[in-house]
């Protein structure tokens, strides 16, 4: 049978994405809204297999049932990891389902978190999660009650101000991370400055960058795709299983804390979720307990990052003063004239 392989880049064409996505729901797979491109095979003009890229991640790898065991999986692998060299994308993840590990541990890649019997994160390293769990063990702290607290802040706004004050005025030690990806209303390095103003003060903290391992495209995309009600409990699960496995050890995490969440589904089964995992019994690694805090409101309404980038929509900066501290307030409204002179 002759076998053709084709690059779909970008994958922005609606008539692609239509056929991979029927080919892939035939496989009980779902072409997830972030994937950028696609590494078709065709045969006889029919697709007979597919994989995607979204960031640094690798996924949608499905082959016609007629062709497992033809090496098919793996020619579509190599074809997407020369995309994402050509894309200068080295440090790479791989969502597949588990009874797929031995065949892409044949092509450098390792497993590192799992749910269940449904879905499998794999990277291409051996040692790379590992390193980063040293790189912050150099930031452990001494005391009974260390805490945690995973932070978007797409904007740093009193509410999340609020949270950090509670949490850290509750334990010994709080560790705070930054989401990493650039997948938000505002840029990464700009979330990171509003936290760090807005956290400022706070003396039994230690402020982390986020990384691929928290909170990302590769662990929990949905995340990023909340406003199109995106709900992924398989990412949620390897998500957590991460944080509570390698990441809350390294740091002797024993709570994590999050604010209550009556306006964002996602976030709420989210935190749901968290109360689950974070706690199960049948786990090697010690249990973290969640605090959910009650969030700070103003006229009864919870103050919101969503909410001050609607208003920020509408330059209404007299309902957004009251909301945010002032050094946000300061780029919000410098952010607005730069845009308005760019427009």
């Amino acid at each position: 049978m002759n076998i053709v392989l084709n690059r779909v880049a970008p994958l922005h064409n609606t008539l692609s994405r239509q056929v991979i996505s029927d080919f892939l729901v035939d496989a009980g797979l779902r072409l997830e809204e972030d994937c950028e491109a696609a590494v078709i095979a065709r045969a006889g003009g029919a697709i007979v297999g597919c994989g995607a890229i979204a960031g640094n991640v690798l996924k949608c790898i499905a082959v016609d049932p007629a062709l497992h065991g033809e090496g098919l999986g793996l020619k579509l692998l190599t074809e997407l990891l020369t995309l994402a060299y050509e894309w200068q994308r080295s440090e790479l993840f791989l969502f597949t389902r588990p009874k797929n590990i031995r065949l892409f541990s044949g092509a450098g890649f390792w497993p590192i978190a799992r749910a269940g019997d449904e879905a499998v994160l794999m990277e291409n390293s051996s040692e790379r999660l590992s390193r980063y769990c040293r790189q912050l063990a150099l930031y452990r702290q001494p005391g009974k009650k260390i805490g945690a607290i995973v932070m978007n802040a797409n904007p740093f706004t009193l509410g999340h101000r609020w949270l950090v004050e509670q949490a850290a005025r509750d334990c010994d030690w709080l560790h705070l991370f930054v989401v990493k990806e650039d997948a938000s209303f505002f840029r990464y390095v700009d979330r990171w400055r509003l936290i760090e103003e807005g956290v400022s003060g706070i003396e039994n903290l230690t402020l982390h960058p986020g990384s691929a391992y928290l909170i990302s495209r590769a662990t929990f995309p949905g995340y990023f795709l909340k406003d199109s009600g995106v709900v992924d409990d398989c990412h949620c699960r390897i998500d957590l299983q991460l944080f509570r496995e390698r990441l809350a050890p390294a740091l002797g995490i024993t709570h994590r804390y999050v604010g209550d969440e009556p306006l964002c589904a996602l976030t709420r089964a989210y935190n749901r979720r968290m109360r689950q995992q974070l706690l199960l019994t049948d786990c090697s690694a010690a249990p973290v307990d969640v605090v959910e805090l009650k969030r700070l409101a103003l006229n009864g309404a919870p103050v919101s990052a969503s909410r001050v980038r609607a208003l920020y929509a509408q330059r209404d900066w007299r309902a957004i003063a009251p909301l945010v501290p002032d050094t946000t307030l300061s780029f919000l409204q410098r952010l607005a004239a730069s845009q308005t002179q760019t427009a």
